[in-house]
Formats: structure tokens, sequence, C-alpha cells
């Protein structure tokens, strides 16, 4: 990705109305010159956060915070810096100005990224469309997924066949290609013309990076005894499953603040916590905690939970997670860790114990 030029950024700043885009996340008050609220980044009762548009500045005199826009929604939507720029851009109506001397965006992440949101769109249609749809909604309806959480999470439903995936696309050999490159269409070894898809009879779990972007999927089988579970997409241009975290990007969007993360096993256990109001749950893809892991974690939050299923895999896992955190644990960070009761899981305890049990 181009850098965006230094310039456009100082300027951006100042162009800006920060009152308009910091009122359309928290109510504020006008006070003489100056607009006031009761500060997002910490609890309290009487407002002390400050927004100051003639420096185009807020403050928070109870608890420090400060800066100009771009520090304001970095933070309290919990993104990248550049992310953080491109949003005020976009909210503002203004183009984002990149640097011309850096390298172009490679057109082939492009590519891939608008073939990603496709098979989405396609897994999405087949939940409602397919002749075989039934398997994965009764599945659904038996965990407890409500119509808006699917809603959310954009779930999916991959059909039965072998070849639903190469039927839409085989007069587009690119698409082919890039279909293979992804990990959703398998070559035969036996013919190099011929191909299959990865997934098949299973509900899909879209996996998101911080913008939203889907780069990956998850799958849960429906039917034949004989596959694996879950099954996740391979590593791919996009896609690396050490450093990405279902659910993170749902974390940022729909939480207004992350006093912690819970960091549980798997796709359902997210989806489960986000139905009862938990939502600051994520889950790694089917790996251990890498320290890639925690670095990201560490960007939107001072506190990491771990809450692993209570069974002996679990308790593993959670052995594994403390022995990676205590290498790169930094000051201020806190680790925590979770025990449920021996065969709970964070999806089963949350249905018979008030959400409270994992605040």
């Amino acid at each position: 990705m181009p850098f965006i030029d230094r310039d456009f950024i100082n300027d951006l700043s100042n162009r800006v109305d920060i009152v308009s885009l910091i009122n359309k996340r928290v109510a504020l008050k006008k006070a003489g010159k100056d607009y006031k609220a009761c500060c997002p980044f910490h609890e309290e009762k009487t407002p002390s956060f400050t927004v100051v548009p003639s420096k185009q500045i807020f403050h928070c005199f109870g608890c420090g915070e400060s800066g100009g826009v771009i520090d304001f929604i970095k933070k309290f939507d919990h993104l990248g810096f550049v992310e953080a720029v491109e949003a005020v851009s976009g909210e503002s109506g203004i183009s984002v100005v990149y640097d011309q001397t850096a390298k172009p965006v490679d057109s082939r992440f492009k590519r891939f990224n608008n073939l990603m949101m496709e098979l989405s769109d396609f897994y999405q249609s087949q939940l409602k469309q397919s002749a075989t749809k039934k398997k994965a909604i009764d599945y659904a309806k038996k965990r407890g997924i409500s119509g808006s959480i699917a809603k959310r999470f954009e779930l999916g439903y991959a059909p039965s066949g072998w070849s639903n995936l190469y039927e839409n696309y085989k007069s587009n050999e690119e698409s082919l290609a890039d279909l293979v490159t992804m990990g959703m269409l398998v070559s035969k070894k036996d013919k190099k013309s011929d191909y299959y898809d990865r997934f098949r009879d299973r509900l899909m779990f879209p996996i998101h990076n911080a913008k939203g972007n889907v780069i990956a999927f998850g799958g849960r089988v429906l039917s034949n005894k004989d596959n694996p579970k879950y099954l996740n997409s391979p590593e791919t241009p996009l896609f690396s499953k050490s450093k990405e975290l279902y659910g993170l990007y749902h974390c940022r969007k729909y939480s207004r603040r992350i006093d912690y993360i819970l960091v549980v096993e798997g796709y359902m256990d997210v989806i489960a916590l986000h139905q009862q109001g938990i939502t600051s749950a994520v889950a790694t893809l089917g790996t251990a905690t890498t320290p890639a892991h925690l670095q990201t974690l560490s960007r939107s939050t001072d506190t990491i939970v771990f809450c692993f299923d209570g069974d002996k895999a679990g308790r593993a896992a959670a052995w594994k997670a403390l022995q990676t955190s205590l290498p790169v644990i930094k000051a201020g960070l806190v680790i925590k860790f979770l025990i449920l009761p021996e065969g709970e899981d964070p999806d089963t305890l949350i249905k018979h114990e008030s959400s409270k049990s994992f605040t």
C-alpha cells in the first residue's frame, strides 16, 4: 500500500470539522466556545472531556487523553494510523492524497480482495437459495444463532457438490488461477486442468482483516462425518493464520470501548458471546497463540483474557498462551486467564450462565 502524503495529513487535520466527527461518536454539549462530554476513554460522571474547535484538538482533564481528530478516531474506532486517516477523509468527503513516489498497490491483491468478497456474497446467497440449505439453517438454529448475528458475521453456506465455484468461474482463466491461489479451488493432482471446491456442504464463516475485507474462510461440516469438523483456508497472499484473529474486526466495530479482549478457541464461541452482548471476543484460527497475535491484540487493548475450553486440550492451549506471553509482555499490558469448569466451553457456558461470568 502506498504511503499517505505527509503534507496531506497535516492539511487534513486542519480542514476537517473536529466537532462534527467526534459528535457522531460522543454526544457533545456546547460550553462557551468549546464542547464538553463525559470521556469515552474512562468511566466518569462529571464531564471532563473537552473539544476545542479553535485549536482542532480534544483533551480529557480526567484521564489525560488528548490529540487531534486523527488521534481521536484512531483510539475510539480502534484503527491503525493509516486506517484512521482514511476514515477521517472518507467521513469528510476528502480524497486521500498518496505519495506518488511510493510503489503502487499490487493489482493482484485488488483482484484477490474483490474475489473473496464475491465468494462471501455467493455463500450468503446460498444460505437462502441452495436446494440443500436446510441443513445449514437447521444447524444454525440448533446452535442458537439469531438472524441478526448471522447477518453481522456474514455467515453463509457452501453447497454440496464438487464444482460449484468451478462452474461459476470456468470461463475466466485468471479467476480460476486466483481461486487456486486463494485456496478456494484445489487442483486435481492427476489432471492439471480439473479442479474441485475446497469447501463443500459447510456452514461458512468469512474471516475479515482489520479493514473488514474478507481474506479467508472457515467452514463447519454439516453431514459427512469423515471430513474434518472445521476446515480453514490455507495460507495465502492475503491470509496468515498465525497473525489473524477471527472476530477482531467485529470487536472493533461493535465495541464502544474495549476494556479487555477475550480470546477464545472457536468461531461459535465468538458468535455466542457476541449474541449475549460480549462484543470483545476473538478467536485464534486453529493455531496456538503467537507473538504476532499478542502484538495485534495489544494495539486495541491493555488487557487480554484467555478463555479456552474446560478440557485437557483447552488447558494445554492456556499453558501455551502463557509461555508465549511471558517473553513478549510489555509494561502496561495485563494478561489474565479465565478457567472454565470441566467439560464447558464459552458457547455452552453462556447458554446457562449470565454474561457476567465473562466480564
